[in-house]
């Protein structure tokens, strides 16, 4: 386990594997677990620091070891994904999962040392309306304090067993405050567009589904792809929502250049 601090003062603990100097995978996770309760990341990190690269698994702020010491917003988030790209020294492959590719896309122009960027099922245009009128529902709900209904409508279009399942842990409904970077920032990709959000991403840019995925995600995917100055999309072994961590580690390997 390590930590960095942030300049705002956030507190950033992560998982820290292979080599310093090495292209590093930043893994940024969407409304999800914690990194503890994540083994389908830790082992991609596993693989691909076998491979010859290094990966930075941390937990979001305000999520399982790291504190938050002011809102858990998007700059917030944002701050924090840079603070890690600088702690890397190194080549940065920033993968996005879920809505976190929306934050991951946030990031990348503002990651100096970007070696690539991979969005693995990107939930983009994919909400009735719009994400801003989306994210509009769960605003409000926060902000009167009906955490239950927050979550509701966070997790309107999912499957209904997720809910199910979230309501027994310890941490609903509060979870959703720790969502709002999400929604901020699938408000800001939909509402700025791809292109301009892609403009100054010169790194190559990967949007990946599973071989079993949704409706609309490799449409979705595709439209990244051709958005960015050197984009693909690709489909890779995975199903409801999740990756097969030794083909996401040999596709990051690929990308990074690094073999063992």
């Amino acid at each position: 386990m390590s930590a960095i601090t942030t300049s705002r003062g956030d507190r950033i603990v992560y998982d820290d594997l292979g080599a310093p100097g090495a292209v590093t995978a930043v893994f940024i996770a969407g409304a999800g677990p914690t990194r503890a309760e994540d083994p389908v990341t830790l082992a991609t990190g596993e693989a691909f620091a076998v491979r010859g690269g290094r990966a930075f698994i941390p937990d979001r702020i305000g999520r399982g070891e790291s504190t938050s010491e002011g809102p858990i917003d998007l700059p917030a988030q944002l701050d924090a994904i840079g603070a890690l790209a600088a702690e890397a020294d190194a080549p940065v492959i920033l993968i996005g999962h879920s809505s976190g590719c929306a934050i991951a896309l946030l990031a990348a122009a503002r990651t100096p040392n970007l070696a690539g960027l991979v969005l693995w099922e990107a939930p983009l245009g994919l909400f009735e309306g719009g994400a801003a009128s989306w994210w509009t529902n769960v605003r409000r709900a926060i902000e009167a304090d009906d955490l239950e209904e927050a979550v509701a409508h966070y997790m309107v279009g999912m499957p209904p067993e997720w809910l199910e399942e979230l309501k027994k842990s310890p941490a609903y409904p509060q979870v959703v405050l720790g969502w709002v970077p999400d929604g901020e920032a699938l408000m800001e990709v939909e509402e700025r567009g791809y292109r301009d959000v892609l403009s100054a991403v010169r790194a190559p840019l990967i949007a990946i589904v599973g071989t079993e995925t949704f409706p609309g995600m490799i449409a979705t995917a595709d439209e990244l792809a051709a958005a960015a100055p050197d984009g693909v999309s690709e489909q890779l072994a995975g199903a409801w929502h999740s990756w097969e961590p030794d083909a996401m580690a040999e596709r990051l390997a690929r990308l990074a250049g690094v073999t063992k």
